[in-house]
């Protein structure tokens, strides 16, 4: 008896490894300080020293049952950017640059080409949002997880000012609300479009005319990340008053929580337009409206608040950046929550 026949192959890690290298080095930055193989992951902060107060931001986060598309169409090459996005968008979202990122893979059976796959995904988020990927871990497990799957998370380390840490506090009446498009359903509410859509892949791969792509395509279109458009935002020298990444949860528990206490958001449904694949989920799932809004993104990864003069500026700066951006509602006094108009 030895490890192999207990179902955990070493060989294989080693394998693994060696094929996701070139995938990490693409991402590597100046603060990175060794390289893959250790046993912790070092990032010199030196760079950083100019700031008045240096504070840290951490995130982490999976895919959720996402991944199950991915196993269906045996696509395994994009599901790393999803769970990059759905951590360094988190820490964007507080006003930091995200530095590092470390990935966990689990998987039944260590496949070295699919794990490499993973990692070339996770690889490809960490350069949207000039993140190192700096270390990760992949745990074979035997008897617990069917051979074939896996499961994906993610966690990553930030950095800001604290004077620029973005926390609502200044919010007051008449700013004004800035919805930043999605690509989709992003990495949430996937337990319920399973509910909904036949993922086998004979279903996934039928090609819809309103879609403009096949279901699986449609699906499996990675989350998008959002750090490099809201630096822009801020080196165009506009502050960014409070800001929301629209995940699990939807506009009604997301929303507030880029609120301050006497503040109420109100957002414009027909601001912007909402991506066909929402419109076919809730008719083929008779799902209603408020439990959409409760549950996904409905075509705003993010929203931010900004002053009203600053507002039409803003969208242009996104729009430079190459994102679809909508003045979507407004601030107003009142209890702390959202009104969708």
């Amino acid at each position: 008896m030895d490890y192999k026949k207990a179902g955990v192959d070493i060989e294989a890690g080693y394998r693994a490894v060696e094929l996701m290298k070139k995938f990490v080095k693409e991402t590597e930055r100046p603060e990175v300080l060794g390289g893959l193989g250790g046993f912790s992951g070092a990032f010199s902060l030196k760079n950083f020293m100019n700031m008045e107060e240096p504070t840290l931001l951490s995130g982490t986060d999976g895919v959720g049952t996402k991944i199950k598309i991915a196993f269906e169409l045996d696509k395994h090459d994009t599901i790393g950017i999803d769970c990059v996005a759905m951590c360094v968008n988190d820490v964007a979202c507080a006003g930091g640059e995200p530095l590092f990122f470390l990935d966990y893979i689990a998987c039944g059976k260590n496949e070295p080409e699919k794990i490499a796959s993973i990692v070339k995904g996770v690889a490809e988020g960490c350069k949207m949002s000039d993140c190192a990927l700096i270390g990760g871990e992949t745990a074979e497990h035997p008897g617990l997880m069917p051979e074939d799957e896996y499961d994906l998370a993610g966690f990553t380390v930030g950095i800001v000012d604290k004077k620029n840490i973005i926390d609502g506090s200044t919010l007051k009446e008449g700013d004004t609300l800035i919805g930043i498009a999605s690509s989709g359903i992003h990495s949430n509410g996937y337990s319920l479009v399973r509910k909904v859509f036949d993922i086998k892949r004979s279903a996934l791969d039928v090609y819809y005319e309103s879609l403009g792509a096949t279901l699986g395509e449609t699906l499996l279109t990675p989350t998008r990340i959002y750090v490099k458009p809201l630096r822009a935002v801020k080196e165009a020298g506009i502050k960014i008053k409070a800001c929301s990444h629209v995940t699990g949860g939807g506009f009604y528990e997301n929303i507030p929580r880029m609120l301050k206490e006497g503040t109420r958001a109100v957002v414009r449904k027909g601001s912007y337009a909402v991506p066909p694949i929402f419109d076919m989920l809730a008719k083929d799932g008779n799902i209603e409206e408020k439990m959409m809004y409760n549950t996904y993104n409905m075509g705003l990864g993010m929203v931010i608040a900004v002053d009203s003069s600053e507002a039409d500026r803003a969208v242009a700066v996104l729009k430079e950046a190459g994102e679809n951006a909508y003045i979507v509602g407004e601030i107003k006094n009142g209890e702390k929550g959202i009104d969708l108009i």
